[in-house]
């Protein structure tokens, strides 16, 4: 098991109104899963992955990575989000000074390995995610589905456990979401990388292995 989220709750306070968006909500990822949470927007969806990759702290329940209890605001989370999860979000946060390739080896700096080793392995990445010819392009030369596919990659750096995909097509138009949705797959498929998306495309998440729907604050299995 690579992560168990355990009858999570959450509750917003907006001015006088009390917002639960998380109710007993559970879930568990295992090496190799494509998981799929859909549901209306402002229902949680966010909420849930932001818990679950250690940004945000649920009210009540327990998140396991790798066997163990850990928290969102515990000494050891900066370094487990960096070593064992990776992280692609609606908008793709590139850093516009850097080149995809610098882009994709930034997170293994940071960990620590050396410039070489960075930058061979980024050039991997992007050469899987049929970016080799595009590697010293900055972000505002490339594509908006490129963009997502350089995101994707530097998610998956320091090759981590799992990768936690927010609306990760949401901002793309049909055929770059397509695009972006194909090398999710590819990835799930051809190297067993385990992903969580949360999205709003539910024919696209259909195709997932395992699919949820988050309604009022449950988490309901809804391929089962």
């Amino acid at each position: 098991m690579i992560l168990s989220a355990k009858h999570l709750s959450k509750t917003y306070i907006d001015s006088d109104q009390t917002i639960k968006v998380l109710i007993d909500a559970s879930l568990d990822v295992e090496r190799g899963d494509l998981i799929c949470i859909t549901g209306k927007s402002g229902c949680g969806k966010s909420t849930m992955l932001h818990i679950m990759g250690l940004l945000d702290a649920p009210d009540s329940g327990e998140l396991h990575i790798g066997g163990k209890v850990v928290h969102s605001n515990s000494a050891e989370a900066p370094a487990i989000r960096n070593r064992d999860l990776g992280f692609v979000f609606q908008f793709h946060y590139l850093i516009e000074d850097l080149s995809a390739l610098e882009n994709v080896a930034l997170p293994m700096l940071i960990a620590g390995k050396s410039e070489a080793q960075a930058k061979a392995r980024a050039k991997q990445l992007l050469a899987v995610l049929g970016l080799a010819e595009r590697i010293n392009r900055y972000p505002n030369q490339l594509s908006g589905g490129e963009q997502q596919r350089v995101s994707l990659a530097r998610a998956l750096a320091n090759e981590p456990k799992l990768v936690l995909a927010d609306e990760p097509t949401g901002n793309l138009d049909p055929a770059h979401s397509n695009e972006v949705w194909e090398m999710i797959r590819s990835l799930n498929r051809d190297l067993n990388q385990a992903f969580v998306v949360v999205t709003h495309d539910v024919e696209a998440a259909q195709k997932a292995n395992k699919s949820f729907e988050l309604i009022d604050g449950k988490l309901l299995r809804i391929d089962a």
